[in-house]
This record gives structure tokens, sequence and C-alpha cells, in this order.
């Protein structure tokens, strides 16, 4: 997929994602934070602030080709009683950011290294869909993805799938249940139970 045929098709899905995830976000109550995760690494507070720095801020940044902040790794961002808010306010301008077809063209430098852009665009929509995901099982909400959105996630799963087992980012694919969705077997596939409840 080069990087016209990724922004027509991925961008929309990207929206799709980030409305799906301020509308999760919105919902979580702090009561719910110290609870589990499908993540077993993350506990919600630790999940919901990997998911606002990476797919909020970092999502915008990664567009317009500019550094992370030093501690957006380490900012608790639910501290702020309206966190989830500002987090909405973020996915719209790092939305628009990729609405930019140059944004999808050429490489972006992630550390050491540069990744095509396109491709660095349907890694940020992969992250954004399954931590939306499971922050959505964490806090007993269901995850909303039309079939265009989750068909694409299950492909861009597939994609990108071995070079996050190798990075210890994905367990083993897991089993899904005769009839499963395309967002189950893309759940599954990234070594998610696509049936785990909190």
């Amino acid at each position: 997929m080069n990087a016209i045929d990724s922004h027509r098709t991925v961008h929309p899905r990207l929206a799709d994602a980030a409305a799906e995830a301020a509308r999760i976000t919105a919902a979580v109550t702090p009561g719910q934070l110290t609870g589990p995760t499908p993540c077993p690494e993350y506990d919600t507070r630790a999940l919901a602030n990997h998911l606002v720095a990476y797919t909020g801020l970092g999502m915008e940044l990664r567009a317009r080709r500019e550094p992370h902040p030093d501690d957006l790794a380490t900012r608790d961002f639910t501290a702020e009683p309206e966190w989830a808010a500002a987090y909405a306010r973020q996915l719209d301008r790092a939305v628009a950011a990729w609405a930019e077809p140059a944004a999808w063209e050429g490489e972006i430098p992630m550390g050491e290294a540069a990744m095509p852009a396109d491709a660095t665009a349907r890694m940020l929509f992969l992250e954004l869909a399954l931590h939306g995901w499971d922050l959505a099982r964490a806090t007993g909400q269901d995850y909303r993805a039309g079939d265009a959105t989750a068909r694409l996630l299950r492909d861009v799963v597939g994609e990108f799938a071995d070079m996050y087992r190798q990075y210890k980012g994905f367990a083993e694919p897991a089993t899904t249940r005769p009839g499963a969705t395309a967002l189950e077997i893309a759940v599954a596939a990234s070594g998610r139970d696509p049936y785990w409840r909190a």
C-alpha cells in the first residue's frame, strides 16, 4: 500500500478509532484506574496514560516530524480532572495533522532509525484501536468498530504481528471461537484474549 492509498484507506479508519477512543476514555471513572487490563504489564491508569501519550500528542508529533517530549512516557495524564476531555481535543488535532496528504509521504524518525510515514500511520492506527479495545474491556465497556475499521485492524495486525512479537509487544496468537468477527480475529492475532473481561 503506497502513501496515497494509505491516506485514502487508513485515515478515515484512524478518525473512527480516535472517536471511539475518546468515547471510551470519557466513560472511565477514577475508581477504575487501579483495575486490571488485558495487558498484564499495565493497570488501567498505566494503560490510559500510554494511550493518551502515544495516540494523542505522540500521534500529532509523528505527523509533524517533531520529537516526543522527554517526559511523555512518565506523565500521569489521569491525574488531571479533565484528562479525558483534553485527550479528545488532542485526538482531534492528531487526526487533523494526519489529514494532510504530505504527512503520509517520506519517512518519520523513530529513535535511531526511520520508518515510512504510511507504515507509521498504520502502526498508530493499530495502537489506537488495540489499546482502545484494552481500555474498553478494562472498564467494562464494549469496543465499537464498524466493519471497515475492524477489517483494516485485522489486516494491519497481520502486517505488523511478527515485528511486534520480535520486540515482545505481542504474545503468541490467542484462540478464537467459531464465527469470530474481524475484530475478534484482530485482537486474537495480537496475542490478546478477545473474550477477556475485567
